[in-house]
């Protein structure tokens, strides 16, 4: 059931109007902070519309400033069509990442576009990293609600499609855990394909590859 956000929510998400809004996620009490926008409707049906193998997939570690030509790469790679709309995309996520490195103070980004049609994450969760954009370019946003007593929770959100969010994870350095958690949309069956930017921030990406590498 999708409500209209009730009062416990919004003593711990933040809504914003401008990227600069989005540090208030450093707020001792704010677990999120979405940054409300609404996409160009002409962006909206470019990618609505666009066959789902030719969306852009992506999973890579680097520097905010290097995200753009790397998406270009990648675009042309999954045979997204060279257009104004795409180069609007390409241009929105690097333009994201150097902000959420700027709001988290770092100097890498680990950078993912997931194309998603299957009910993945669909478990309520808090995300094993210091905090986390999520931006849905297509399909339904993300979902999220506050968890009483460690169950999912009663009143759920959605994320609108092209409205950024930056979530904590268990590694940010908060006592207690506020209880936010969030998930993908169960799809699966709808027909529905989503397109989503996830952004977590990466100090030392040596130290990551080492770390990825034991696990």
């Amino acid at each position: 059931m999708i409500l209209d956000t009730p009062p416990a929510l919004d003593d711990c998400t933040t809504s914003v109007t401008a990227p600069s809004g989005l540090t208030a996620i450093h707020q001792p009490a704010c677990a999120a902070t979405i940054w409300q926008r609404d996409p160009l409707p002409r962006f909206q049906r470019w990618i609505d519309a666009l066959p789902p193998e030719q969306l852009p997939k992506a999973r890579l570690i680097l520097r905010p400033d290097a995200v753009c030509d790397a998406l270009i790469n990648i675009a042309d790679q999954c045979g997204t069509p060279t257009c104004e709309e795409r180069n609007m995309l390409i241009e929105d996520a690097s333009a994201l990442a150097s902000i959420f490195a700027n709001v988290m103070d770092s100097a890498y980004v680990r950078l993912r576009f997931d194309v998603v049609d299957t009910n993945a994450c669909r478990k309520f969760h808090i995300d094993a990293v210091k905090a986390r954009l999520v931006c849905t370019y297509r399909g339904t946003g993300t979902q999220y609600g506050l968890s009483e007593n460690g169950h999912d929770p009663a009143q759920i959100l959605t994320v609108p499609t092209g409205a950024p969010i930056i979530l904590r994870g268990t590694r940010w350095p908060e006592t207690p855990v506020s209880g936010l958690l969030h998930r993908s949309p169960p799809i699966a069956g709808t027909g529905e394909t989503r397109l989503l930017l996830v952004l977590d921030p990466i100090d030392d990406p040596a130290e990551e590859a080492a770390a990825a590498y034991k696990h």
